[in-house]
């Protein structure tokens, strides 16, 4: 069993990016020009993990909203873009449009997304899924909270939605915490561990 990763917590970093009240495409902009440490964009705040700074890679695995098992190694040497949600969560259900976009484009390059549905039962994500067109799998995980528990410290219960990306190794690299307000932050985060993995 892998150890989960222990929680990066940026307080004061030099030459940090905070950034408030921005409009979502000039975030965009100043994102890809800075440090990218840690910076709040809308209603979430995005921080993202340099290489060194990253802890052990974080091992999960569960039963999906279709019934079949999935765990992250079955996606080893792959970057993972996981996202915690549930159905009547209102900012999960604006951005689901965009994760699934992200993870129709990022298909090529190898990066897998998983959902993880903190509170809802199967027949419930499915009906989301089929809603919003999402194609790629959920875990469920609002009995045993396995998932949630193998990243403890990274995301709280009361965080939904939060999007991790993780790198190739399956180590945090990048973090939204609330509703990705920006699809062009979310693809920068991704292809920042893309690279990682040739």
């Amino acid at each position: 069993m892998k150890k989960p990763f222990l929680p990066i917590v940026v307080l004061a970093v030099t030459g940090s990016l905070v950034l408030t009240g921005c409009a979502s495409s000039d975030v965009a902009d100043q994102y890809r020009e800075g440090s990218g440490k840690n910076f709040i964009a809308g209603n979430g705040t995005i921080t993202e993990i340099p290489v060194a700074e990253r802890g052990e890679p974080v091992g999960f695995a569960g039963i999906t909203e279709t019934g079949k098992p999935i765990a992250s190694t079955d996606f080893d040497g792959q970057p993972l873009v996981v996202n915690f949600w549930y159905a009547g969560c209102a900012p999960c259900r604006k951005e689901a449009p965009d994760l699934q976009a992200l993870s129709e484009q990022f298909r090529e390059a190898g990066v897998q997304f998983i959902g993880v549905n903190v509170r809802d039962q199967a027949a419930t994500a499915k009906a989301f899924a089929d809603t919003y067109s999402v194609t790629y799998p959920s875990i469920m995980d609002a009995d045993q909270s396995e998932v949630l528990l193998a990243f403890s410290g990274i995301v709280a219960p009361n965080a939904v939605p939060t999007t991790l990306v993780l790198d190739a190794e399956h180590r945090v690299a990048a973090r939204v915490l609330g509703r990705v307000t920006s699809r062009s932050i979310l693809e920068t985060l991704i292809e920042s561990v893309v690279p990682e993995q040739q």
